[in-house]
């Protein structure tokens, strides 16, 4: 008997495996529009950001501009997502003009993933290591592939972000930064009450002129002048030596919480640790990227969508950038003595500071001036009480602390430069009042929503 044969034709193999590709594709399809819903990319593409600064050690100015740009850059992606809430800041920034970009209504776009491409693509270009941003966005992509975004999808959503970072790669071209390399080193001055470079790497004064870089906001590197310092004396009964002493006398009674302050906000990318011969650099997160941290941890907490967490990494990082500008301009003005030198000329030759003293003038407080004026963007922003965990400082090395509000961090952020023995209280006084100044005129001369007063879009 001839067995019965039966007869397969293609289409009975293709039309089920097109049906399941089908169903396949749209359970994908699914999965990478709830990826692009929940994920915080932008939060981690900051982190890989940090990671890398602090790798390659940039000075903390120059990682205030490191911050700001890419986040820039992403935050206009989101003014294109959604042009009826979101107001551009090409155009309302020194020296900017409305961005030259159009989103071609026949290709259909991914925003966040465009807001990304624009955010690596402008950070690629203000850094050392490349390649190490090049692979974390190898990562993220391969993600985003791997979740079923389709084709013609990725590929425009990245066009549109690489021409979003263009427009904004010519406007850095225009701030001064690059000229700025080949200015003259700080000469270090003779008279006693100037700043000298200290142990244990004497290192020279870095970005003595990072006032010649152009602000964001403010209206000149030197709007906001601080009151000087009080007057260099070296007599026991003068203001100078008491402030000096305040110093030298909290450094010797430390309490364990003091100490944890001090080191929690230390940020310092210059410490230098020496062994015998042997000296070796320790590398530290700045505080610019300790409250760029702080604004990833701010959006997660908050649950902001994407296009809410560009908005506030963009506004954080412009208030850090014109702080870090108008507190440097005085620390060059002023040039003064830090208190490690003073208290060993003329107190105590053997004392040393918690900290390591970093390598600038003293007057104002760095932490200070910038820590207050991301807190008052970030309070603007998300709102006053706001509970966090400060989990920044953990992959270097260090623990947790948790704040009710931004405000009371900075409040600590400034004080911690006391404790750890590198300022004297004036500085960090009147470097709080200078950063809300800064932060004062910014909120003033820039919005980022169309429905509300500036930087209030977010909060309860």
């Amino acid at each position: 008997m001839t067995p019965l044969v039966k007869h397969f034709h293609l289409k009975d193999f293709f039309l089920p495996a097109i049906f399941l590709a089908a169903m396949s594709s749209c359970q994908t399809n699914e999965n990478y529009k709830a990826l692009m819903a929940e994920d915080y990319f932008l939060v981690e593409a900051n982190e890989d950001l940090t990671d890398i600064i602090v790798h390659d050690i940039f000075s903390p100015p120059v990682a205030s501009r490191i911050y700001a740009y890419p986040a820039i850059a992403a935050y206009e992606v989101a003014v294109l997502a959604a042009p009826e809430d979101y107001q551009s800041l090409m155009g309302q920034l020194n020296g900017s003009a409305p961005l030259n970009v159009s989103v071609d209504e026949e290709e259909e776009i991914n925003f966040h993933l465009a807001a990304l491409a624009a955010y690596y693509e402008v950070a690629r270009k203000l850094i050392f290591s490349e390649q190490d941003l090049e692979n974390n966005k190898i990562s993220a992509y391969a993600k985003i592939k791997d979740a079923g975004m389709p084709g013609p999808m990725f590929d425009a959503s990245l066009r549109l972000g690489e021409k979003v970072a263009g427009e904004i790669l010519e406007y850095v071209s225009g701030d001064n930064y690059h000229q700025s390399r080949s200015f003259e080193k700080y000469t270090v001055r003779a008279d006693l009450g100037s700043w000298k470079p200290t142990p244990p790497a004497y290192i020279e004064g870095i970005e003595p002129h990072w006032n010649t870089i152009r602000t964001f906001v403010l209206d000149s590197a030197d709007q906001f002048i601080p009151p000087p310092p009080p007057p260099f004396d070296t007599l026991p009964d003068s203001r100078f030596f008491r402030d000096a002493k305040e110093v030298m006398d909290a450094g010797n009674q430390m309490t364990e919480e003091q100490e944890e302050i001090a080191f929690f906000w230390d940020c310092n990318p210059y410490k230098m640790n020496v062994k015998g011969h042997v000296m070796y650099a320790e590398k530290k997160i700045t505080p610019g990227g300790h409250w760029m941290g702080i604004a990833g941890i701010a959006s997660k907490a908050k649950n902001l969508n994407w296009k809410e967490t560009a908005e506030t990494m963009a506004i954080t990082s412009i208030y850090l950038f014109d702080a870090f500008i108008s507190c440097w301009d005085e620390k060059y003005r002023s040039v003064l003595i830090r208190p490690e030198t003073y208290i060993n000329r003329y107190m105590d030759q053997d004392w040393l500071p918690l900290l390591q003293t970093p390598p600038f003038p003293e007057y104002t407080s760095g932490h200070s001036v910038i820590s207050t004026a991301a807190s008052i963007a970030l309070t603007d922003l998300l709102g006053e009480p706001f509970h966090f965990l400060d989990s920044t400082e953990v992959k270097y090395g260090l623990g947790t602390r948790e704040f009710k509000s931004f405000r009371e961090a900075a409040a600590e952020a400034a004080i911690s430069r006391f404790y750890g023995g590198i300022h004297y209280l004036p500085a960090i006084e009147l470097g709080v009042e200078q950063g809300k100044l800064v932060a004062g005129k910014i909120n003033e001369k820039i919005n980022t929503r169309k429905s509300t007063g500036p930087n209030t879009a977010l909060k309860d």
